[in-house]
């Protein structure tokens, strides 16, 4: 019998970077004003300003190592304003805002009320595709960017039916705080906006836009050219709402003025509700074909 103190054919030659880091934290040298740490346990190292393609390395690496850990090979990408609220929290503002005669807050809440339908949207898309795609060879998993909002509203509805989602969270000068919804294991932070959008990306079968801000359009302009130029194949890229976006922006202007192509309004869809959106997705890819007997004798 084998005594298990003694090696073995896959045996450690030399202790773990884990287990050294740990023999050097009693030692004296070893205090905040020391360089005898190691490297890669020295934040004030790390944080350095030639170490920046180390760090961004790492922001890449790390995502990508836990996805890949746990099996996770499609995304579906929820992009919408961080200021949407849920129908219960617009209806307490609007009342709240009435109680006071203030005519503009209460025309302000009217509004967040009436764009409340778009949080009920992205939480029941979510669960859709949460649910739906579990069935798939390869499932899909929602990835918002880990905020309130849509993005909260994304990452609710996978959780809701029991699935696992994404948040990739960022830094900013305001605190962003991951919502409560995200599954742990896949609650990211960045720092680098370059990698967090690499990472929105990577993975994404579809692109779905409820109404937003700045940081949306960003990453729908971002996205279709990323498209239009060739440098990312072809997906789905789904709007919702088409009132909202036709008056937002006007798509037809940049063709009449020769800023893009006749074709490129091809580049993405408008959708109004979850189920309409999941049905574009399920024939763009076939999720839901299911095979006849006749085509099973073939």
């Amino acid at each position: 019998m084998n005594d298990p103190r003694l090696p073995n054919l896959t045996s450690r030659n030399f202790p773990t970077a884990e287990e050294d880091a740990r023999t050097l934290e009693s030692q004296r040298y070893a205090g905040p004003e020391s360089a005898y740490r190691l490297a890669f346990t020295d934040t004030n190292f790390l944080l350095r300003e030639e170490l920046r393609t180390v760090r961004m390395q790492l922001e890449l690496l790390k995502p990508e190592m836990l996805q890949r850990e746990l099996g996770i090979e499609s995304t579906i990408v929820i992009f919408g304003s961080a200021r949407i609220l849920p129908e219960d929290q617009a209806r307490e503002r609007l009342e709240a805002a009435r109680s006071t005669g203030d005519a503009t807050a209460a025309a302000r809440a009217e509004a967040a009320l009436a764009m409340s339908a778009y949080y009920e949207q992205a939480r029941r898309f979510a669960a859709i595709v949460t649910e739906r795609s579990a069935k798939l060879e390869t499932p899909i998993y929602v990835v918002t960017g880990g905020g309130p909002g849509i993005m909260e509203a994304g990452n609710r509805g996978a959780f809701e039916v029991g699935g696992k989602s994404i948040g990739l969270n960022i830094v900013l000068p305001h605190e962003q705080a991951p919502n409560p919804y995200i599954t742990p294991e896949l609650c990211f932070q960045f720092h680098y906006f370059a990698l967090r959008k690499m990472h929105f990306l990577m993975r994404s079968k579809a692109l779905v836009c409820f109404p937003g801000g700045f940081g949306t359009l960003d990453e729908l302009f971002e996205t279709m050219t990323l498209i239009q130029t060739g440098k990312s194949r072809p997906r789905p890229i789904l709007l919702f709402g088409r009132a909202f976006w036709e008056k937002l922006i006007n798509f037809e202007h940049l063709v009449a003025t020769g800023m893009i192509g006749a074709g490129d309004l091809n580049l993405f869809r408008f959708v109004e509700t979850a189920e309409e959106a999941w049905d574009h997705l399920a024939s763009f890819y076939g999720f839901d074909a299911i095979p006849n007997e006749e085509t099973n004798n073939v």
